[in-house]
């Protein structure tokens, strides 16, 4: 058991102490950004007493996802580049429908 230990110790040591560098400061802020969003929703949320999504949530989404693009792609992970690229497609056409159409903040649920 002892062994788990230090060897889970090891592990964290290496990925939270000795891995740390601007990059990764940078994929906790862009992580920050992209929980933000949720944070937002659930405020509207509340607030209203119904499902709503507010437009923060998408500028929110824009940039979370655009910073988790660019340290995907400074690390080099096929996975984390394709899903933050396609939900960069949709967070920015849904900001485009809400500048065209007007703002439309809720959903029913």
């Amino acid at each position: 058991m002892t062994d788990l230990f230090n060897m889970l110790a090891t592990y964290l040591h290496e990925v939270f102490v000795i891995k740390f560098d601007g990059w990764v400061i940078l994929g906790f802020v862009a992580q920050g950004l992209f929980t933000m969003r949720f944070v937002v929703q659930w405020i509207a949320s509340e607030r209203a007493r119904k499902s709503v999504i507010p437009v923060a949530f998408w500028f929110f989404s824009i940039g979370g996802g655009i910073l988790l693009l660019i340290y995907a792609l400074y690390r080099r992970d096929p996975v984390f580049i394709a899903g933050q690229s396609l939900g960069l497609v949709v967070y920015f056409r849904n900001l485009y429908f809400i500048i065209v159409n007007g703002r439309q903040s809720s959903i029913k649920s």
